[in-house]
C-alpha cells in the first residue's frame, strides 16, 4: 500500500512539474575490473556495457587465419522470393538447406529443393500451406494445414534472390575470433544474462552485454525519439563495430531479437549464429494504437507496481519467492515511466517483414518458454517456416524469461547451438579412419532436462 501511495503522490508530481519522477541516470562502476565499462556512443549518450574477455595465453598465427582447418560444413544457400499482389509469399529453396526439424533430432545432412508458399495478409489463419517433394522437408519449407482455396497467383509485386555459400563451424571458447552478444528486450537490463555471462566467460567465451538507453545503467535521454527501433539499433550498431570479432554470435531476448535481426542482415559476413529467445513472428514492428502505454507518463507511473505485478505474473511460469528475487535482482521492468511508453511507442520498423527475415542465411536457434503469454509459440513456429536455416526448441518448464527462470537448460542448448556445424557433403567430406563423426560436431543441441513432448514442438507435415 505504501509503494502505490508513494508512487501516486510521484505520479501528481509528474504531472504538475511534466518530469519524470524516476529517471536512470549511469552509475560509476565500483570496480574497474568487474567487466563493466560505459561507451559513449554519441554525444551525451552513454551505455553501460559488461565486457569480459578470457585470459589467454598467446594465440598461434594460424588460428587466427584460419581457426579450424578442415573442419565446418559449406552451405549452398540459393534462394528466391517473390511477393504477390494479392498477399502470398513464396520462397523456393534452390540451394541446399540445412534439415533443421527439431533440436534433439539428428541433423546435419540436405534436403531438396522446396517451394513454400505463405499468406502474408492472414498472419494467425491456418490458410499457409506448403508445396515439397518429399514428406520431410525443411524447416524453411515446413508446411501448416491447408486452408481455404488459395487466391489467383498475379504479377510479383516483389523479387529478391540470394545466392551465396557460407561456412558453418563451431564456435569454441578457445577460439580467439569468437565473441558472443547479449541484448535484452523492453525493460531489462544486461542483468537478466548473469547466469549466461557467467556461464559462457569461464568457458573462455568473450562476452559482450549492454543496456539499452534508459535501462539499468545507460543514460536515459528524456526525449522519445532516443527510444525509437532506429535510434537503439544504431546504438547496437555502433556497440557490434567496436567489440565485433570476425566470428559473432548474437543472441537477443523479446524485443532484443529485432536488433540481433538488424546485425545480421547488416553484416552477413561477421554474423556467424543467432538465438532467438521468445522474439515471436517474422513481421514488420508497429506500435500498437490500443494499448496501456499510450497513456500519459504520469498514469503510467501511478500504475507502475501494477505492471510491475502483471509483468512478474505474465513473464515468469511460477511466481514465488524466487522468481520475485529474480525480477528483483534482474531489475526487470525496472525503467521510468517514460522510457517504457517512448519505447512502446517508438517499435516502429517496416523493413522487418517477411522477406527480411527470410532473406537471412545465419543458422538461427529459436527458443521459446512453453508458458510465455506475450509471444505465442505459433509466433515461433512461424519463424522457423520463414528462416533458412532454423532450430526450434520449446521449455515445458520456462516462460517469457525462460534464461532466469531455467538457467543450466538454457546455458547447455546455447552451448551446444555454438559447438554445433553441418556435416560435410560426402564428396567434400575428408578421408577419416573413424567413421563415426564427434558429438559436439555433427549434431545440433540435443540436451534438455525435460524435452518438450511432440505437440508442442513444430510440426513438420
Amino acid at each position: 500500500v505504501h509503494t502505490m501511495l508513494t508512487s501516486i503522490t510521484e505520479g501528481i508530481l509528474c504531472c504538475l512539474t511534466g518530469k519524470s519522477a524516476n529517471v536512470v541516470v549511469p552509475i560509476e562502476s565500483s570496480e574497474p575490473s568487474d567487466g563493466y565499462e560505459f561507451v559513449e556512443v554519441k554525444p551525451g549518450r552513454v551505455l553501460r556495457v559488461r565486457h569480459i574477455v578470457p585470459e589467454r595465453g598467446p594465440v598461434p598465427e594460424e588460428e587466427l587465419s584460419a581457426p579450424e582447418p578442415g573442419r565446418g560444413g559449406r552451405v549452398h544457400c540459393k534462394r528466391k522470393i517473390t511477393v504477390y499482389r494479392n498477399g502470398q509469399l513464396v520462397i523456393e529453396n534452390l540451394g541446399d538447406v540445412v534439415r533443421s526439424e527439431i533440436l534433439h533430432c539428428q541433423n546435419g545432412n540436405t534436403e531438396p529443393s522446396s517451394t513454400v508458399e505463405v499468406e502474408l495478409s492472414d498472419y494467425n489463419s491456418a490458410a499457409t500451406s506448403a508445396l515439397a517433394p518429399e514428406p520431410k522437408a525443411a524447416a524453411a519449407a515446413a508446411a501448416t494445414t491447408p486452408g481455404p482455396q488459395r487466391r489467383r497467383r498475379r504479377k510479383p509485386k516483389r523479387t529478391v534472390a540470394i545466392d551465396c555459400e557460407r561456412k558453418i563451424s563451431s564456435c569454441k571458447g578457445t577460439h580467439a575470433d569468437v565473441a558472443l552478444f547479449f541484448i535484452h528486450g523492453v525493460g531489462g537490463s544486461l542483468d537478466i544474462w548473469g547466469s549466461q555471462l557467467d556461464f559462457f566467460s569461464r568457458l573462455g567465451y568473450e562476452v559482450i552485454a549492454p543496456d539499452l538507453a534508459g535501462h539499468g545503467a545507460s543514460s536515459a535521454p528524456q526525449i522519445a525519439a532516443a527510444y525509437t527501433f532506429y535510434a537503439l539499433a544504431e546504438d547496437m550498431r555502433t556497440l557490434f563495430k567496436r567489440y565485433a570479432r570476425r566470428r559473432n554470435i548474437l543472441i537477443g531476448h523479446s524485443y532484443g531479437v529485432s536488433f540481433c535481426t538488424f546485425l545480421a542482415h547488416e553484416y552477413p559476413e561477421q554474423v556467424h549464429k543467432v538465438v532467438m529467445i521468445n522474439g515471436g513472428g517474422p513481421t514488420a514492428l508497429e506500435p500498437s494504437l490500443c494499448s496501456i502505454f499510450n497513456l500519459p507518463t504520469c498514469v503510467l507511473h501511478c500504475l507502475s507496481p501494477c505492471l510491475a505485478w502483471s509483468f512478474l505474473k505474465a513473464g515468469f511460469a511460477r511466481q514465488g519467492a524466487k522468481e520475485k528475487q529474480l525480477l528483483k535482482e534482474g531489475n526487470a521492468f525496472n525503467v521510468s515511466s517514460f522510457v517504457l511508453r517512448a519505447m512502446m511507442s517508438g517499435q516502429y520498423w517496416p523493413e522487418g517483414d517477411e522477406v527480411y527475415h527470410a532473406e537471412l542465411t545465419v543458422p538461427i536457434l529459436l527458443v521459446h518458454g512453453m508458458h510465455d503469454k506475450f509471444v505465442p509459440i505459433e509466433e515461433d513456429q512461424r519463424m522457423a517456416e520463414i528462416l533458412l536455416i532454423a532450430f526450434l526448441k520449446v521449455i515445458d518448464e520456462g516462460s517469457h524469461m525462460v534464461m532466469m527462470e531455467c538457467p543450466e537448460t538454457v546455458n547447455t542448448l546455447l552451448h551446444e547451438f555454438f559447438l554445433w556445424e553441418p556435416d560435410l557433403p560426402p564428396s567434400e567430406s575428408p578421408p577419416s579412419q573413424d567413421n563415426t563423426p564427434p558429438l559436439d560436431n555433427t549434431s545440433p543441441p540435443t540436451t534438455d532436462k525435460n524435452p518438450p513432448p511432440p505437440e508442442s514442438q513444430k510440426q513438420n507435415k
